[in-house]
């Protein structure tokens, strides 16, 4: 049985939040929310936000990410991360939890 962390946000996902805030001259919290749908059954809902009450806060030197109560099982054990590939730049989630994915990367299944 493996033990149950919360997610991890890699040091490559923080550079990119904190060349964002340098950017727009703003620092804005980035939630990684999990939600139904997709065609692998579950979807990741990556996008600027304002934290909650109820959040899970990662932060590292002022940058924030976001996770609600009813997204952190769904993201025990994970790595948050930001990917600059041919395809395009953008956030991904490398999820220990995700039995199966699709080609998009956005949507898994459990």
């Amino acid at each position: 049985m493996s033990l149950s962390l919360p997610p991890r946000v890699s040091e490559r996902a923080y550079q990119r939040l904190a060349e964002i805030a340098e950017d727009s001259g703003e620092v804005k919290a980035l939630r990684v929310a999990v939600d139904g749908g997709g065609c692998s059954g579950f979807q990741y809902d990556i996008r600027f936000d304002e934290p909650a009450s109820d959040d899970l806060v990662l932060e590292k030197d002022g940058l924030k990410v976001l996770i609600d109560p009813v997204s952190l099982p769904f993201l025990e054990n994970a790595v948050i991360d930001f990917s600059d590939e041919l395809i395009g730049a953008r956030f991904v989630i490398d999820n220990p939890n995700a039995s199966s994915s699709c080609g998009c990367g956005i949507s898994f299944s459990m």
